[in-house]
């Protein structure tokens, strides 16, 4: 316990103090909400029924989460691995559960107040988006997508060993995952086949879920299916995660 609360300490510590990083990572989400949002004002997608802004503020939302876990661990992990910090933890009695965990909590943290910032800002008057009433269902769909792509963030950290390689390869992934399972652009106004295509996506689970309990675009099952599959990439991640994680260059 004394292991985990250090990392964590000194991974808030390392988090506050790189100032531009934490800008970017609540302002990048608020920017395309704004962009959106006066694009498509009171434009309806004629396929639902609903506005864009229940589309985009739900799928900028998920993008936003996925996006910050992902790229908060891989780099870290890298970093880590690079300065032999990895190494000098291996070597003490601090298990691998520890400097995992403590990125984890972080993690949730920077997704908790990404939310609550975008949800506020959404709701405001040029927005005018309001919360359906199984908003609540929010937190525990949030924790499940932070959960997967940050075990999908540690496959990346483990394989990549340049913050270039880091940055190529989670936009590789992330880039044309928010565009296909709808994070941008409605899947109800593309071809039936990138809509079967966004299916093996996880992000398409993480969009729908939060999509149905906070805008109510869906009902209870569209939740349960979105969970269940953030469960099964979650699953899948984090075996490949500890089959390729590397405390040092060559192991």
């Amino acid at each position: 316990m004394s292991a985990y609360s250090a990392l964590t300490a000194a991974g808030y510590r390392a988090q506050v103090r790189d100032r531009t990083t934490v800008f970017f990572t609540f302002a990048f989400p608020l920017l395309f909400l704004v962009v959106f949002g006066l694009v498509f004002r009171g434009k309806a997608v004629e396929e639902s029924g609903f506005s864009y802004l229940s589309y985009t503020a739900s799928g900028v939302l998920s993008w936003g989460v996925a996006n910050a876990a992902v790229f908060g661990i891989a780099f870290t992990l890298m970093q880590w691995r690079a300065d032999d910090i990895l190494r000098m933890i291996r070597m003490s009695p601090a298990p691998l559960s520890s400097v995992i965990g403590s990125r984890y909590v972080l993690a949730l943290g920077v997704g908790l107040v990404q939310s609550v910032l975008f949800v506020g800002v959404a709701m405001l008057p040029g927005f005018g988006l309001v919360p359906a009433s199984r908003w609540p269902l929010l937190i525990p769909v949030l924790v499940l997508g932070i959960t997967t792509f940050l075990l999908l963030g540690v496959i990346i950290g483990s394989i990549a060993d340049t913050p270039e390689s880091v940055a190529g390869i989670a936009n590789f992934l992330i880039l044309p995952m928010a565009f296909l399972s709808g994070s941008f652009f409605p899947l109800d106004s593309m071809p039936e086949w990138l809509r079967n295509v966004s299916r093996v996506l996880p992000l398409r689970y993480l969009n729908d879920a939060v999509s149905a309990a906070l805008t109510g675009r869906g009902d209870l099952s569209d939740v349960g299916v979105g969970c269940a599959g953030l469960v099964v990439f979650g699953v899948l991640f984090g075996a490949v995660a500890v089959r390729f994680f590397r405390w040092t260059k060559n192991s």
